[in-house]
């Protein structure tokens, strides 16, 4: 549609393709509730007011005009499905935008796992813009499939639908200047494109020379204090609730309306069981106006915050206003945010909680990543040495991607330490296998539960190799196997028989099902880790965490334990 057919249609010399009549508009820019109708012709807003007459009309008497919601934080990886079938979990709940970092995939297929999710968009009615992952690896302390480079990065900035730098999560390489990050950090800064940040618990003087970087955001805060701390500092706090890490409660009641204008909303990692049951920003904003927020600040958070935060405000997003896209979720009540009717560019997608349009199929899959050196797996036996007795344990922690550490007497059999079920006390392993290396980082870790068993998942942040806890050696091996079997997934195994499992051939992290078969099998795996005694909400999300080396405190990757304060490897013993 030219600007003067827009214009035409504005002014009223020419009818609109569609018209809202009777609803009540959220003003993103006010802040107030304006009672009008919504004009719209070429899938942008034309006009908001009286007067307006179309081809179309769709009566919202009694309802709210929201703009489309934008998460601006999420990895489609942890849902384990498609692009596709996740626009089916969240369009017709209003989220009509995401800000995707597939550093999930790159990390297996590099490049080509960008493009795919980029070549994934096609005829998906879910606005999916991408920021280039900044930490592929994400440390030298673990094996990855693929190595981004200064230069992929800017080769990656030139793409469309790449907006910026994906979350630095290489903190400490920030700080000591290290020459790939600066490069990396160099690009972004030329292209003139945002710089996303990830930096739990980073403060003072630290946090002073991140941000100084260009760094200006941050979706880590687990603190009143830390959020608060890097508000006052210029970055924009991204405010998460995800399936494991679940900071909103937390956080809400630090927003004010003196700073509300520079927080969002993001999910960062959810399941398909959990987008399902409980949704996605749309179950932010409910949880947060529940927690006292207003409900068109929380609204406000989730839509033209958004869009300024990723410089989308100037390609129309974020708002119902002239010229702005027609990405709007029509709500019964603002309270209870569950949308009736969804438009995504003018045309209605959803309503009560369903697609209303065909969804394409996704692109041709990638090659699968599952390559072994099985010999490693023969002896994963943890030998005690001589005089030590203590070991450095993970704890996992209900809620949080953060673990802690702690020092316990080993149970020791026939020299060596093994699993202390009792104590609640479980071996870990990280197996690598992107590149038949025979790594196997060795570990224990406190908080699942297990009686009996054992857990593996082949996602497992960030470099996505396999990572298995359980209460002996043998399970844990069929485990193992049980997943290369199929080229990756989660799986749940007792007496070496498979209890449960997801199959995610893409990557070894994304299944090629329906988002409702995904989130079933989920809920398998989650009924069967219980059977086995695992008491966590998300076990496998949790699971997937232990082997990321850049959240504190203590993880484990393929080559060994790593102390994330220190940003380098610790001894499993204790002297």
């Amino acid at each position: 549609m030219s600007i003067c057919q827009s214009i035409a249609a504005a002014t009223g010399r020419k009818a609109a393709d569609l018209l809202l009549r009777g609803g009540s508009v959220v003003n993103a820019f006010s802040g107030e509730l304006e009672r009008a109708d919504v004009a719209i012709a070429g899938g942008l807003v034309v006009g908001v007011g009286e007067g307006y007459e179309a081809a179309r009309e769709i009566d919202c008497t009694g309802m709210y005009l929201c703009p489309g919601l934008i998460d601006a934080h999420v990895h489609l990886e942890s849902s384990c499905v498609t692009l596709p079938e996740f626009a089916r979990a969240v369009v017709p709940r209003g989220v009509t935008t995401v800000i995707l970092d597939p550093h999930e995939i790159a990390n297996v297929h590099g490049v080509a796992g960008v493009e795919y999710v980029l070549r994934s968009r096609a005829g998906v009615p879910l606005s999916a813009f991408v920021m280039a992952p900044s930490c592929v690896p994400a440390t030298h302390m673990e094996t990855a499939g693929a190595r981004l480079t200064a230069d992929d990065i800017g080769a990656l900035l030139g793409l469309d639908g790449v907006l910026g730098l994906a979350e630095m999560m290489n903190f400490p390489g920030v700080l000591f200047c290290d020459p790939g990050v600066m490069g990396k950090l160099d690009a972004a800064r030329r292209a003139g494109r945002v710089i996303d940040g990830h930096a739990p618990g980073l403060g003072g003087r630290d946090l002073n020379a991140y941000v100084g970087a260009g760094i200006d955001s941050d979706h880590e805060c687990t603190t009143p204090a830390e959020a608060l701390e890097k508000l006052r500092r210029g970055m924009y706090v991204l405010i998460r609730e995800g399936s494991n890490a679940r900071n909103l409660a937390d956080l809400i009641p630090i927003v004010t309306e003196a700073n509300s204008r520079r927080c969002c909303l993001c999910t960062d990692d959810r399941h398909a069981d959990d987008l399902l049951a409980e949704g996605s920003i749309d179950h932010l904003i409910r949880k947060a106006v529940g927690l006292g927020l207003p409900a068109i600040t929380a609204i406000r958070m989730a839509t033209l915050n958004a869009a300024e935060r990723f410089g989308l405000n100037r390609h129309g997003y974020g708002a119902i206003a002239p010229g702005r896209r027609a990405d709007i979720a029509i709500v019964p009540e603002l309270d209870d945010f569950r949308p009736a009717r969804v438009l995504v560019g003018g045309e209605p997608v959803a309503e009560d909680g369903q697609m209303i349009v065909d969804l394409p199929a996704s692109p041709a899959t990638l090659p699968i990543s599952m390559d072994i050196d099985w010999s490693s797996l023969d002896d994963l036996s943890v030998g005690a040495p001589a005089e030590r007795t203590r070991i450095r344990v993970i704890e996992a922690l209900e809620g949080q991607v953060l673990t802690g550490s702690s020092i316990h007497e080993a149970r020791i059999i026939d020299g060596a330490a093994v699993a202390d079920i009792e104590r609640d006390i479980l071996k870990l392993a990280v197996v690598e296998r992107h590149r038949g290396s025979g790594n196997v980082g060795l570990g224990f870790v406190h908080g699942f539960g297990l009686e009996r068993g054992a857990l593996a998942s082949s996602v497992a942040h960030d470099a996505h190799n396999i990572v298995v806890v359980g209460t002996n050696d043998d399970d844990m091996r069929a485990a193992v196997r049980a997943l290369a079997e199929v080229g990756g997934g989660q799986v749940a195994v007792c007496d070496g028989e498979v209890r449960a499992m997801l199959e995610l051939p893409i990557a070894g992290l994304l299944s090629e099902k329906p988002l409702a078969e995904v989130a079933a099998a989920t809920d398998r795996l989650n009924r069967a880790a219980a059977e086995l005694g695992c008491a966590l909400h998300s076990p496998f999300m949790a699971l997937s965490f232990l082997a990321l080396p850049v959240i504190p405190e203590l993880k484990l990757t393929d080559m060994g334990l790593v102390d994330v304060g220190a940003f380098d490897f610790t001894e499993l013993w204790v002297e």
